[in-house]
Protein backbone atom coordinates (compact mmCIF):
# COMPACT_ATOMS: atom_id res chain seq x y z
CA UNK A 1 0.00 0.00 0.00
CA UNK A 2 2.71 2.01 0.74
CA UNK A 3 4.63 1.72 -2.53
CA UNK A 4 1.13 2.56 -4.25
CA UNK A 5 0.65 5.39 -2.82
CA UNK A 6 4.31 6.38 -3.53
CA UNK A 7 4.40 5.37 -6.62
CA UNK A 8 1.01 7.25 -7.42
CA UNK A 9 3.03 10.81 -5.82
CA UNK A 10 6.08 10.15 -8.18
CA UNK A 11 3.47 9.82 -11.30
CA UNK A 12 1.96 12.99 -10.03
CA UNK A 13 5.38 14.75 -9.70
CA UNK A 14 6.39 13.41 -13.50
CA UNK A 15 3.37 14.28 -14.44
CA UNK A 16 3.70 18.15 -13.44
CA UNK A 17 6.99 18.44 -14.53
CA UNK A 18 6.37 17.45 -18.10
CA UNK A 19 2.93 19.96 -17.95
CA UNK A 20 5.48 22.84 -17.00
CA UNK A 21 6.60 25.50 -19.41
CA UNK A 22 9.97 25.97 -19.89
CA UNK A 23 10.81 29.49 -18.46
CA UNK A 24 11.00 32.04 -21.71
CA UNK A 25 14.53 33.85 -21.79
CA UNK A 26 14.27 37.36 -20.90
CA UNK A 27 14.90 39.62 -23.96
CA UNK A 28 18.52 40.78 -23.87
CA UNK A 29 18.29 44.53 -22.84
CA UNK A 30 19.62 47.26 -25.13
CA UNK A 31 20.39 50.73 -23.60
CA UNK A 32 18.64 53.31 -25.56
CA UNK A 33 20.91 54.98 -27.44
CA UNK A 34 21.93 58.86 -26.30
CA UNK A 35 24.06 62.00 -26.52
CA UNK A 36 25.26 63.37 -23.20
CA UNK A 37 23.85 66.44 -21.89
CA UNK A 38 20.57 65.49 -24.03
CA UNK A 39 17.24 64.33 -23.81
CA UNK A 40 15.85 60.84 -23.73
CA UNK A 41 16.05 59.43 -27.33
CA UNK A 42 11.94 58.61 -28.03
CA UNK A 43 11.10 55.03 -28.21
CA UNK A 44 8.19 53.35 -30.65
CA UNK A 45 6.21 51.36 -27.63
CA UNK A 46 5.92 49.15 -30.29
CA UNK A 47 9.38 48.66 -32.00
CA UNK A 48 11.65 48.67 -28.31
CA UNK A 49 15.14 48.11 -29.15
CA UNK A 50 17.44 45.09 -28.62
CA UNK A 51 20.60 44.31 -29.62
CA UNK A 52 19.67 41.74 -31.96
CA UNK A 53 17.15 43.80 -33.47
CA UNK A 54 19.89 46.27 -34.05
CA UNK A 55 22.12 43.84 -35.39
CA UNK A 56 20.14 42.68 -37.82
CA UNK A 57 18.84 46.07 -38.61
CA UNK A 58 22.66 47.00 -38.94
CA UNK A 59 23.04 44.25 -41.72
CA UNK A 60 19.75 45.19 -43.89
CA UNK A 61 21.60 49.26 -43.21
CA UNK A 62 24.54 48.01 -45.48
CA UNK A 63 23.30 45.39 -47.92
CA UNK A 64 22.65 46.44 -51.17
CA UNK A 65 20.40 43.80 -52.34
CA UNK A 66 17.60 45.80 -50.92
CA UNK A 67 17.48 48.44 -53.59
CA UNK A 68 15.62 47.62 -57.14
CA UNK A 69 18.55 47.28 -59.00
CA UNK A 70 21.01 45.76 -56.41
CA UNK A 71 23.36 48.78 -56.25
CA UNK A 72 22.92 50.61 -53.31
CA UNK A 73 22.44 50.07 -49.91
CA UNK A 74 21.16 52.74 -46.97
CA UNK A 75 24.84 53.02 -46.65
CA UNK A 76 25.66 54.18 -49.56
CA UNK A 77 24.12 57.68 -49.77
CA UNK A 78 25.14 58.04 -45.66
CA UNK A 79 29.22 57.24 -45.77
CA UNK A 80 31.63 57.87 -42.90
CA UNK A 81 33.72 59.94 -45.16
CA UNK A 82 31.44 62.36 -45.74
CA UNK A 83 29.91 63.33 -43.06
CA UNK A 84 27.10 60.63 -43.43
CA UNK A 85 25.95 62.13 -46.57
CA UNK A 86 27.06 60.75 -50.00
CA UNK A 87 29.03 64.43 -50.75
CA UNK A 88 26.97 65.36 -54.15
CA UNK A 89 24.86 68.35 -55.05
CA UNK A 90 21.91 65.95 -55.19
CA UNK A 91 21.27 62.50 -54.37
CA UNK A 92 21.61 59.37 -56.92
CA UNK A 93 19.02 56.77 -56.00
CA UNK A 94 18.97 53.39 -57.56
CA UNK A 95 19.08 52.77 -61.51
CA UNK A 96 20.78 55.83 -61.35
CA UNK A 97 17.81 58.14 -61.40
CA UNK A 98 19.20 62.02 -60.45
CA UNK A 99 16.59 62.78 -56.90
CA UNK A 100 16.49 66.44 -56.41
CA UNK A 101 17.30 67.31 -52.79
CA UNK A 102 20.77 65.87 -51.32
CA UNK A 103 21.44 63.10 -48.69
CA UNK A 104 20.92 64.73 -45.38
CA UNK A 105 23.46 63.33 -42.86
CA UNK A 106 21.99 60.87 -40.30
CA UNK A 107 23.70 62.08 -37.37
CA UNK A 108 21.31 61.52 -34.38
CA UNK A 109 18.66 60.72 -36.75
CA UNK A 110 16.60 59.21 -34.17
CA UNK A 111 16.09 62.55 -32.30
CA UNK A 112 14.38 64.01 -34.99
CA UNK A 113 10.60 63.83 -34.66
CA UNK A 114 10.24 65.08 -38.92
CA UNK A 115 12.67 63.33 -40.96
CA UNK A 116 13.35 64.45 -44.82
CA UNK A 117 14.21 68.22 -45.69
CA UNK A 118 10.71 69.05 -45.54
CA UNK A 119 9.38 67.01 -42.62
CA UNK A 120 7.02 64.82 -44.46
CA UNK A 121 7.36 61.93 -42.11
CA UNK A 122 7.13 61.62 -38.87
CA UNK A 123 8.90 58.10 -38.18
CA UNK A 124 12.01 56.48 -38.99
CA UNK A 125 9.99 53.58 -39.70
CA UNK A 126 7.91 55.25 -42.02
CA UNK A 127 10.80 56.61 -43.45
CA UNK A 128 12.30 53.23 -44.08
CA UNK A 129 9.46 52.73 -46.42
CA UNK A 130 9.19 55.67 -48.24
CA UNK A 131 12.61 55.68 -48.97
CA UNK A 132 12.72 52.03 -50.08
CA UNK A 133 9.77 52.35 -52.12
CA UNK A 134 10.62 55.42 -53.53
CA UNK A 135 13.94 56.96 -55.81
CA UNK A 136 16.27 56.19 -53.45
CA UNK A 137 16.07 52.62 -53.31
CA UNK A 138 14.12 52.09 -56.10
CA UNK A 139 12.17 48.85 -54.88
CA UNK A 140 8.46 51.26 -56.62
CA UNK A 141 7.40 48.28 -58.28
CA UNK A 142 6.37 50.82 -61.29
CA UNK A 143 8.09 49.94 -64.92
CA UNK A 144 9.27 46.43 -64.32
CA UNK A 145 11.07 47.09 -61.40
CA UNK A 146 10.71 44.90 -58.40
CA UNK A 147 8.49 46.27 -55.58
CA UNK A 148 9.85 46.61 -51.80
CA UNK A 149 7.24 42.96 -51.68
CA UNK A 150 9.45 41.53 -54.40
CA UNK A 151 12.88 42.37 -52.82
CA UNK A 152 10.95 41.08 -49.45
CA UNK A 153 10.31 37.87 -51.05
CA UNK A 154 14.29 37.23 -51.96
CA UNK A 155 15.34 38.03 -48.47
CA UNK A 156 12.61 35.60 -47.56
CA UNK A 157 15.14 32.55 -49.40
CA UNK A 158 17.92 33.73 -47.70
CA UNK A 159 18.56 31.28 -44.90
CA UNK A 160 20.52 33.61 -42.63
CA UNK A 161 18.28 36.49 -43.00
CA UNK A 162 14.72 34.17 -42.02
CA UNK A 163 16.63 32.92 -39.23
CA UNK A 164 17.70 36.57 -37.71
CA UNK A 165 14.34 37.79 -38.00
CA UNK A 166 12.41 34.79 -36.25
CA UNK A 167 14.85 35.49 -33.83
CA UNK A 168 13.83 38.94 -33.30
CA UNK A 169 9.77 38.80 -34.40
CA UNK A 170 9.21 34.89 -33.74
CA UNK A 171 7.79 32.80 -36.12
CA UNK A 172 6.50 33.87 -39.91
CA UNK A 173 8.23 35.20 -43.09
CA UNK A 174 9.97 38.48 -43.09
CA UNK A 175 8.29 41.49 -43.93
CA UNK A 176 8.28 44.80 -45.16
CA UNK A 177 7.28 46.31 -41.40
CA UNK A 178 9.49 43.63 -39.46
CA UNK A 179 12.00 44.91 -41.91
CA UNK A 180 11.28 48.64 -41.46
CA UNK A 181 11.41 48.31 -37.64
CA UNK A 182 15.15 46.53 -37.53
CA UNK A 183 16.24 49.39 -39.38
CA UNK A 184 15.51 52.07 -37.73
CA UNK A 185 16.30 50.22 -34.61
CA UNK A 186 19.98 50.52 -36.24
CA UNK A 187 19.57 54.01 -37.66
CA UNK A 188 18.55 55.00 -33.38
CA UNK A 189 22.32 54.09 -32.94
CA UNK A 190 23.55 55.91 -34.95
CA UNK A 191 24.84 58.93 -32.45
CA UNK A 192 27.54 61.42 -32.16
CA UNK A 193 29.29 60.28 -29.20
CA UNK A 194 32.28 60.43 -29.98
CA UNK A 195 33.06 64.25 -30.91
CA UNK A 196 35.00 66.81 -29.60
CA UNK A 197 31.78 68.97 -29.48
CA UNK A 198 29.97 66.79 -27.48
CA UNK A 199 33.00 66.74 -24.93
CA UNK A 200 33.47 70.15 -24.64
CA UNK A 201 29.65 70.43 -23.98
CA UNK A 202 30.19 68.27 -21.41
CA UNK A 203 32.70 70.60 -19.30
CA UNK A 204 36.03 69.05 -21.12
CA UNK A 205 37.60 72.85 -22.40
CA UNK A 206 40.52 71.46 -23.47
CA UNK A 207 38.46 69.34 -26.30
CA UNK A 208 38.62 72.47 -28.28
CA UNK A 209 41.78 74.80 -29.65
CA UNK A 210 41.35 78.38 -28.60
CA UNK A 211 41.32 79.70 -32.29
CA UNK A 212 37.96 77.06 -32.38
CA UNK A 213 36.70 78.70 -28.83
CA UNK A 214 37.11 81.83 -29.91
CA UNK A 215 34.89 80.85 -33.07
CA UNK A 216 32.14 79.24 -30.82
CA UNK A 217 31.85 82.42 -28.83
CA UNK A 218 31.40 84.45 -32.75
CA UNK A 219 29.02 81.60 -33.83
CA UNK A 220 26.80 81.91 -30.61
CA UNK A 221 27.22 85.63 -29.55
CA UNK A 222 28.06 87.76 -32.20
CA UNK A 223 26.65 85.81 -35.21
CA UNK A 224 24.09 84.25 -33.66
CA UNK A 225 23.89 81.29 -35.64
CA UNK A 226 22.18 79.01 -32.57
CA UNK A 227 18.75 81.07 -33.16
CA UNK A 228 18.31 77.37 -35.75
CA UNK A 229 21.44 75.91 -34.98
CA UNK A 230 21.17 75.28 -31.30
CA UNK A 231 21.74 73.23 -28.59
CA UNK A 232 24.34 70.18 -27.87
CA UNK A 233 22.94 68.80 -31.52
CA UNK A 234 22.75 72.26 -33.37
CA UNK A 235 19.60 72.42 -34.94
CA UNK A 236 16.47 73.44 -33.71
CA UNK A 237 14.64 70.74 -35.59
CA UNK A 238 12.52 73.94 -37.13
CA UNK A 239 12.31 74.87 -40.62
CA UNK A 240 13.29 78.16 -42.14
CA UNK A 241 13.80 79.61 -45.65
CA UNK A 242 17.28 81.38 -46.13
CA UNK A 243 16.83 82.18 -49.67
CA UNK A 244 18.35 78.57 -51.15
CA UNK A 245 17.26 77.94 -54.34
CA UNK A 246 14.47 80.10 -54.35
CA UNK A 247 15.80 82.24 -57.78
CA UNK A 248 15.56 79.04 -59.91
CA UNK A 249 12.30 79.21 -62.45
CA UNK A 250 10.35 76.82 -60.68
CA UNK A 251 11.94 76.81 -56.68
CA UNK A 252 11.61 73.48 -54.30
CA UNK A 253 8.78 74.97 -52.10
CA UNK A 254 9.95 72.29 -49.45
CA UNK A 255 8.37 72.53 -46.31
CA UNK A 256 4.96 74.20 -47.78
CA UNK A 257 4.25 71.06 -49.71
CA UNK A 258 3.43 69.53 -46.51
CA UNK A 259 1.63 72.15 -44.74
CA UNK A 260 0.48 73.67 -47.32
CA UNK A 261 0.75 76.68 -45.61
CA UNK A 262 2.61 79.96 -47.54
CA UNK A 263 4.61 81.29 -44.40
CA UNK A 264 6.78 77.85 -45.24
CA UNK A 265 7.07 78.61 -48.48
CA UNK A 266 11.24 77.62 -48.92
CA UNK A 267 11.70 76.65 -45.27
CA UNK A 268 13.47 73.70 -44.89
CA UNK A 269 14.39 71.79 -42.15
CA UNK A 270 17.75 72.70 -40.18
CA UNK A 271 20.52 70.45 -40.55
CA UNK A 272 22.88 69.68 -37.78
CA UNK A 273 26.45 70.94 -38.30
CA UNK A 274 28.30 67.61 -36.96
CA UNK A 275 30.49 66.73 -39.52
CA UNK A 276 30.08 69.89 -41.38
CA UNK A 277 33.34 69.95 -42.66
CA UNK A 278 33.20 66.58 -44.29
CA UNK A 279 29.96 67.15 -45.77
CA UNK A 280 30.10 69.42 -49.28
CA UNK A 281 28.31 70.56 -50.93
CA UNK A 282 26.03 72.46 -48.59
CA UNK A 283 22.20 72.82 -48.27
CA UNK A 284 19.34 71.05 -49.54
CA UNK A 285 20.07 71.52 -53.15
CA UNK A 286 23.85 71.07 -52.97
CA UNK A 287 24.34 74.34 -54.32
CA UNK A 288 27.11 76.13 -52.20
CA UNK A 289 30.13 74.11 -52.94
CA UNK A 290 32.88 75.19 -50.10
CA UNK A 291 32.28 75.98 -46.28
CA UNK A 292 34.07 79.38 -46.63
CA UNK A 293 31.13 79.91 -49.33
CA UNK A 294 28.37 78.66 -46.86
CA UNK A 295 29.50 81.09 -43.82
CA UNK A 296 29.57 83.96 -46.24
CA UNK A 297 26.35 83.40 -47.51
CA UNK A 298 24.56 82.79 -44.10
CA UNK A 299 26.80 85.96 -42.72
CA UNK A 300 25.03 88.05 -45.30
CA UNK A 301 21.82 87.01 -44.08
CA UNK A 302 20.87 84.30 -46.81
CA UNK A 303 19.51 85.27 -50.00
CA UNK A 304 16.82 87.49 -50.14
CA UNK A 305 13.39 86.34 -51.33
CA UNK A 306 9.82 87.21 -50.27
CA UNK A 307 9.82 84.14 -47.60
CA UNK A 308 12.89 84.36 -46.00
CA UNK A 309 12.79 84.01 -42.60
CA UNK A 310 14.22 87.58 -41.65
CA UNK A 311 13.51 87.48 -37.74
CA UNK A 312 16.59 84.24 -37.36
CA UNK A 313 18.58 85.51 -39.93
CA UNK A 314 20.24 89.13 -39.63
CA UNK A 315 23.66 89.68 -41.60
CA UNK A 316 26.52 90.28 -39.72
CA UNK A 317 29.91 92.01 -40.71
CA UNK A 318 33.13 89.25 -39.80
CA UNK A 319 36.84 90.46 -40.03
CA UNK A 320 39.22 87.99 -41.44
CA UNK A 321 40.64 86.71 -37.92
CA UNK A 322 36.63 86.27 -36.65
CA UNK A 323 35.77 84.26 -40.27
CA UNK A 324 39.10 82.07 -39.46
CA UNK A 325 37.59 81.65 -36.16
CA UNK A 326 34.44 80.61 -37.00
CA UNK A 327 35.73 78.24 -39.53
CA UNK A 328 38.37 76.61 -37.14
CA UNK A 329 35.02 76.01 -34.73
CA UNK A 330 32.89 74.54 -37.67
CA UNK A 331 35.91 72.22 -38.61
CA UNK A 332 36.07 71.18 -35.02
CA UNK A 333 32.74 69.55 -35.35
CA UNK A 334 33.89 66.34 -37.01
CA UNK A 335 32.64 63.16 -35.31
CA UNK A 336 34.05 59.44 -35.15
CA UNK A 337 32.25 57.24 -36.61
CA UNK A 338 33.06 53.78 -34.91
CA UNK A 339 30.84 51.95 -36.53
CA UNK A 340 32.37 48.52 -38.14
CA UNK A 341 30.69 47.09 -41.59
CA UNK A 342 28.74 44.06 -40.72
CA UNK A 343 28.91 40.47 -42.43
CA UNK A 344 25.96 39.99 -44.21
CA UNK A 345 23.89 36.43 -44.68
Amino acid sequence: MKRSVCALALAALVGCSTVQETPKKAEEKFPTPAVPGYQDMAIPADNPLSAAKVELGKKLYYDKRLSGDGSRACYSCHVKEKGLTDGLPVAIGAYEAKLTRSSPTMWNVGYYPALYWDGRSPALEKQVIGAWSGGNMGATGKDGRPSVDDVVAKLNTIEGYKKEFEAVFGPGPITKENAAKALASFMRTIVSTESKWIKFKGGDESALSEEAKRGWKIFSEKAKCTNCHDGILLSDMQFHNVGIGMDAPKPDVGRFTVTKDEKDTGAFKTPTLLDISKSAPYFHNGSVATLEEAVDLMANGGKKNKHLDVTNLKAVKLSKPEKADLLAFLRSLDVEYTITEPTLP
